[in-house]
């Protein structure tokens, strides 16, 4: 069997070789001169829908038949491949979106790289491979979210091009919610997530898909430091639509995206309370936006919003109140013992007054201390 390691596998290590901060994660496997026949026979189990992918008999890794592919219809789903035993390595690695992308290694080490991959990754250029690239509008945010990941990078003036012609030509337009969800995700993991967005921007496909989501400076702030501070996936795509006009609309830009509920309620919160968040100083203040978002019953949520004001705002919007207080008053607010206030009220009526009266007073304690 011809057996080669192809993609992220050999790109990572070739990276890692000069100096990039790139870990190599798991190998593709591609197989040349074979038959779904042939591959059973020798014990691989099938297991690819849309294209011949088999597993190992004893490392259950994947191994994947060399193929062509023909576009048929717009979007991600509108290719027919073919793969047999004719398809050479070559005609595979072709297929790929970027050179870099575009090499393979042998059992010995060697590289089979028609399309330059390897110098490219020398001297810093992202590439496409061919015109099959404007076939799958992916490979659109794919190149964006590289030059994010390795910022060192520029992309080949043709390939901004044929970006340009896929969005122009409406090519685009047929990018899947999921799909594009997963890129941005990948992208906002990156050393500098906002050069994803640039690229978007300079291609176009940024004002045709997103308009209405303006990208200020305040908002690359705070999406470059919820990256910079490591902050959870949900508050990262918070803070690219924090710069919508109100909760409801960021919340609703990332229902479309189907990002996770969680995601939509951090950015509906954001959306309509950003500046109270920024702003809490006072004990009436703090019990007011615990009350609202109730912390008592959604904690986790209230420390995640006190992890954005603490490392995504501006250290000019928050007041007077220090990260380490608002920690302090939010263990408070919970700790009072509700069930406790409402034995001793005196008619059910006067249960919520006097139980938000404890839980205020136990945070002007702490203000007082």
């Amino acid at each position: 069997m011809q057996i080669y390691s192809v993609g992220g596998f050999v790109r990572d290590t070739l990276l890692k070789r000069r100096g990039f901060p790139a870990t190599p994660g798991d190998h593709d496997w591609v197989v040349v001169g074979e038959t779904p026949e042939s591959m059973i026979e020798r014990g691989f189990l099938p297991v690819g829908e849309d294209f011949p992918v088999f597993l190992h008999p004893k490392t259950h890794e994947e191994y994947a038949l060399a193929r062509t592919e023909r576009k048929t219809a717009p979007g991600y789903h509108g290719f027919v491949f073919h793969a047999s035993a004719d398809v050479t390595l070559e005609e595979d690695l072709r297929r790929r979106d970027l050179t870099i992308n575009a090499i393979a290694m042998d059992e010995n080490g060697s590289l089979c790289d028609p399309y330059g991959g390897a110098e490219d990754i020398a001297r810093g250029i992202i590439r496409h491979v061919s015109e099959a690239f404007k076939e799958d509008p992916v490979r659109i945010l794919r190149v964006s979210r590289f030059a994010a990941r390795f910022p060192g990078f520029s992309i080949a003036p043709e390939t901004m091009t044929l970006m340009r012609e896929m969005v122009n030509s409406g090519e685009a337009d047929a990018l899947v919610p999921e799909r594009v969800l997963a890129e941005f995700v990948k992208g906002l993991s990156t050393p500098v997530p906002c050069r994803m967005l640039d690229v978007l921007i300079e291609c176009g496909l940024w004002q045709r898909l997103y308009p209405s989501v303006t990208l200020t400076n305040a908002v690359r702030a705070r999406l470059h430091r919820t990256c910079r501070e490591a902050l959870p996936t949900s508050l990262r795509l918070a803070a690219l639509v924090s710069g919508l006009p109100d909760g409801r609309q960021a919340k609703g830009f990332l229902s479309r995206l189907r990002a996770s509920a969680e995601a939509q309620d951090l950015a509906k919160i954001l959306g309509d309370s950003m500046q109270a968040l920024a702003e809490l100083s006072t004990p009436e203040n703090v019990s007011s936006f615990f009350q609202r978002y109730d912390a008592v019953r959604r904690p986790a949520r209230m420390t995640l919003l006190l992890d954005f004001r603490a490392k995504a705002l501006p250290e000019a919007a928050h007041g007077k109140a220090p990260d380490a207080l608002l920690r302090a008053a939010l263990s408070a607010w919970c700790g009072i013992d509700a069930g406790s206030i409402a034995r001793s009220a005196p008619t059910p009526k006067d249960i919520p007054p006097r139980v938000l009266a404890a839980r205020t007073e136990a945070i002007r304690t702490l203000w007082h201390h």
